[in-house]
């Protein structure tokens, strides 16, 4: 029988539970998600004339937690509409449902004897031949099922999601010894192609892999820092992106997951562990002081660090007041900073001696370099587990061995031995065969030491590796901006280059080229990359210079070659798919609306921004969105062309970012021609399959579009709404100037309304606007302000 989940019941309704189950219904799967019984009525329910038999009553905790869903930040649904998917229900109600589910997943809390009790319940209700998983996160989850039937066992194992479930990609899945080996193979398929995860199989140990390795990386950072005299504030300013970590570093990273819910953590190792392990995972007096007084971090406004008036403040660990945030900057952080990737930064940081910066993060990193190699077979079977466990979990963009590798595998044993430490037998034992470090890469594939040899890292059919595609000798050409890259099956790849993947004249040839290529070579191009944003738009700095300088001929040039690109992108003769992901604003919506279509990842914030700094989208982007509105509309029945342009003016006047590719969707800028990725790893793949798909269809250029325009009374009707917020305080002067030439695109100029326009037209209304808007001051002292402070300025 073919294995499927079609339906699932999430057991628990806390933030983890209630967060497991938002995102089973992002991705479309129903959830039935139970909790307990109140235990009384509260004060409104009695008002009410309620009873402990009502339905409100009883269903009062999951449906308060699956409420707080929309208020929560980040919000873990991608659409109100997940919401429609979640069902609620009691223990003692609804408990004959779980005979309906396919996955059963317990999420209730971390106490063994509960946990027993429910998988008896669970058993007792089940269908035979459902998975059931427990989201436990340190617990054994042998213990858990001892007594349970046969079928239970050989269905069940742990599936560890890290919180929150939709936005950190780990999930660890653990198997016991009864586990049948099809439900395990099963689950880690579901886990990459359907829950869009990165699975790393983990062995039944305390707190599995991440967390184990993480929480003992921060225990002995805190012990560092008692140690030799430093303050939180310098320990976080170099445990951050400059070795390869998040922003939020140690300390913010305590905050961020709170005091309680780690200090749990750590001791599901020490009550199970002895020795010098057990004596890191016993957390410092001032940490428990904390705990006591209540001090937990985020969501008790006060941990670690503080913000009073505005200002932040660091903890003093040993008086424990707090004091003014203090930075470590020495020779070899200077150094780090000009070195690139993490990699660079972390060799270059450890290459200074006798440095207070050098010598701190050597003495964090070793103990946990030691302690990884250490734990492999007991908490993992091979070294790639251990290493993306860490990056998909904690956010590290190396793991324990690439981090090894990255300083120099030899180099770093020889030190640790000097330093008088040991070095577990198979690290010595690959270095005495002759290896030098734990990674290798040949013939564009990853191999990894493993039991004495190099073994080929198995990846995901569905996974791209452009890297490694561009070291086989694909590109076909490249500039300062954006490369060319045969991706196979005659398809090509656009990958943008450039600093922070903005748009520029380097950009904007590469993209001419690469479509005129497609059109003679290729079933069709993609237009995607994987840096950290897929484009945040135009080069700003540029613009302004020009400006600035008075270079409007200069600056109308661009314009007009960046609508060219937009146009030439959307009447390509074959078939144009944009890839879009994270941040794609300004120009990185402006050049995937026109494309045949848009294969976007799940995370996509795509939104025409330029309204921020003073400006209107110049690139066809108001002009895309409208058409695709109108596309969107029903045929065959009438529609009022003002609402429409109004709709799309309020997008563009406010900036409206969606806040995932499914409100993206909602907001018009995707339609049902396009589609999402389940898996972020998966985008580049999906985007080729659609470009095959479509030339297997036929696909034929688009017919050049008449644009019936809104006129007159359109225009009429968006500035009256303007006009309003400016009385109302809402808007400032400039903002109006900037709302009627939007206005006056959107309408296509004071003309009768239904009257068909070219594109052209609206091209070049909108280069015309954005011209006139560059050179106002008002707008260059927005421009300099998101330049400078990240932030836009009212004025």
């Amino acid at each position: 029988m073919k294995l499927s989940i079609k339906r699932a019941v999430v057991l628990g309704s806390g933030v983890m539970g209630s967060g497991i189950a938002a995102h089973l219904a992002n991705i479309g799967i129903p959830v039935l998600m139970l909790d307990i019984l109140p235990k009384e009525l509260t004060k409104q329910e009695e008002n009410q004339g309620l009873t402990m038999e009502d339905k409100a009553v009883r269903n009062r905790l999951v449906n308060k937690s699956k409420k707080a869903l929309l208020k929560q930040k980040p919000s873990p649904i991608t659409s109100k509409d997940s919401l429609n998917l979640i069902e609620t229900g009691n223990f003692e109600d609804d408990i004959g449902k779980l005979a309906g589910a396919d996955w059963i997943i317990e999420v209730v809390t971390e106490n063994l004897e509960i946990k027993k009790r429910i998988f008896q319940w669970i058993d007792e209700y089940r269908k035979e031949g459902s998975i059931v998983s427990s989201n436990t996160s340190g617990i054994s989850v042998e213990a858990m099922i001892e007594d349970c039937s046969d079928d239970l066992k050989k269905h069940f194992l742990g599936t560890h999601f890290f919180n929150p479930p939709r936005y950190l990609k780990l999930l660890e899945v653990i198997p016991t010894k009864h586990t049948d080996e099809s439900i395990l193979s099963f689950m880690k398929e579901f886990g990459e192609n359907v829950l869009g995860k990165g699975v790393v199989e983990a062995k039944d140990t305390p707190n599995f892999i991440a967390n184990r390795i993480g929480t003992y990386g921060l225990l002995v950072t805190v012990q560092e820092m008692l140690k030799n005299g430093f303050s939180v504030g310098e320990i976080d300013s170099v445990t951050g992106p400059l070795i390869g970590r998040p922003k939020s570093a140690t300390f913010r990273t305590l905050d961020v997951v709170g005091l309680d819910t780690f200090i749990h953590v750590a001791k599901n190792v020490y009550d199970k562990v002895e020795g010098n392990e057990k004596a890191v995972f016993d957390p410092p007096e001032f940490m428990k002081k904390m705990l006591d007084n209540g001090w937990l971090g985020a969501k008790t406004a006060k941990g670690f660090y503080q913000k009073k008036d505005g200002v932040i403040y660091e903890l003093n660990p040993e008086s424990l007041e707090y004091e003014e945030r203090k930075k470590l900057k020495t020779a070899a952080t200077e150094m780090a900073k000009q070195a690139k990737g993490s990699r660079g930064k972390l060799k270059a940081l450890l290459s200074v001696k006798d440095d207070r910066a050098a010598d701190l993060v050597w003495s964090i990193i070793k103990p946990v370099l030691l302690y990884s190699a250490e734990l492999l077979g007991e908490i993992a079977d091979d070294i790639t587990a251990i290493d993306q466990a860490m990056k998909w979990g904690f956010g590290w963009d190396i793991g324990p061995f690439e981090t090894w590798d990255a300083i120099g595998l030899r180099k770093v044993t020889e030190r640790i031995q000097s330093e008088g430490q040991t070095v577990p037998d198979w690290v010595l034992e690959l270095l005495e065969r002759g290896y030098e470090s734990f990674y290798k890469q040949e013939n564009g594939q990853i191999f990894y030491y493993h039991k004495g040899d190099y073994q080929q890292l198995e990846m995901n059919p569905r996974e791209f590796n452009l890297r490694l595609l561009k070291n086989e000798k694909n590109v076909i050409k490249k500039n300062n901006g954006a490369s060319l890259i045969d991706i196979g099956d005659d398809v090509a790849l656009l990958e943008f280059t450039s600093p922070n993947n903005s748009i520029g004249l380097d950009v904007m040839q590469m993209v001419s080229f690469a479509i005129e290529e497609a059109e003679k070579s290729y079933k069709g191009l993609v237009i995607g990359n994987q840096g950290k944003n897929f484009c945040v738009g135009a080069n700003l700095a540029l613009m302004l210079m020009e400006a600035q300088d008075d270079n409007f001929y200069e600056l109308d040039m661009v314009i007009r070659q960046f609508q060219n690109m937009a146009m030439q992108i959307k009447y390509a003769n074959k078939p144009v798919v944009s890839a879009p992901f994270n941040m794609a604003l300004g120009g990185g919506a402006e050049i995937s609306l026109p494309a045949a279509a848009i294969q976007a990842s799940p995370e996509t914030y795509m939104g025409l921004v330029e309204f921020g700094v003073g400006l209107i989208p110049g690139g066809g982007g108001t002009k895309e969105l409208y058409l695709k509105e109108l596309r969107n509309l029903p045929k065959g029945i009438d529609f009022d062309l003002s609402k429409i342009a109004n709709d799309v003016f309020e997008k563009v006047a406010t900036a409206k970012v969606s806040t995932s590719a499914k409100e993206a969707l909602d907001n018009g800028y995707l339609d049902q021609f396009d589609a999402i990725s389940a898996n972020p790893d998966h985008l580049l793949y999906d985007a080729k399959q659609k470009v095959i798909a479509l030339d297997q269809a036929g696909y034929r250029a688009r017919t050049r579009e008449k644009v019936p325009v809104a006129g007159n009374s359109g225009y009429a009707a968006m500035m009256l709404g303007a006009k309003s917020l400016q009385l109302s305080g809402y808007a400032s002067e400039h903002d109006l100037k900037i709302a009627e030439k939007l206005a006056y695109v959107l309408s296509g100029g004071r003309i009768k309304a239904g009257t068909l326009i070219d594109e052209q037209a609206m091209l070049d209304l909108e280069r015309e606007a954005f011209l006139s808007l560059i050179g106002e001051p008002k707008t260059q002292a927005r421009m300099q302000h998101m330049l400078m402070k990240g932030k836009p300025l009212r004025n």
